[in-house]
């Protein structure tokens, strides 16, 4: 199992971030959240520069408060399962499967706007709509993933 990597979706818990399967990787759900502080991205301002007009900041704050806080998490989340598929060897051309989790269905079209900048062609999906999702409730979304990754002959 290879789980080492600077930038990987680092788990908030007990488990691996993922696991190969002979030529299948399973990715666990990441959310938006610093591991080493538990604090969940909250709007554009927690995105690097080159990142928030990616995510869709406009500089108009009634949009940006309304949209921000989903579209900052989506971008994260997206951003971190790249890298995380990346240290398994991986691109996200690779995905062959996301299961997204959303505390409100209507942040589906902002995430699903973000996503399209990821995928360009989108993997299998499942979209399901949860009534809470940890570390806190300002946590809105979790995307886990498989991935086709063939083993490298040695």
């Amino acid at each position: 199992m290879e789980t080492s990597h600077a930038d990987i979706a680092k788990p908030l818990s007990r488990y691996a971030p993922f696991r190969r399967a002979g030529d299948m990787v399973f990715f666990a759900g990441i959310i938006a959240a610093d591991p080493a502080t538990m604090k969940v991205i909250s709007g554009y301002a927690d995105l690097p520069e080159e990142a928030r007009k990616l995510a869709g900041e406009t500089g108009e704050m009634s949009t940006d408060m309304k949209d921000g806080p989903i579209a900052a998490q989506s971008w994260w989340v997206l951003n971190r399962l790249r890298l995380t598929v990346e240290a398994a060897g991986g691109t996200l051309n690779d995905v062959v499967k996301l299961t997204q989790y959303f505390r409100n269905l209507r942040d589906f079209p902002i995430y699903n706007r973000i996503r399209s900048s990821f995928f360009a062609d989108p993997p299998a999906s499942t979209v399901v709509q949860v009534s809470e999702l940890l570390p806190t409730a300002e946590t809105l979304l979790e995307v886990e993933a498989v991935a086709h990754i063939p083993l490298k002959s040695k």
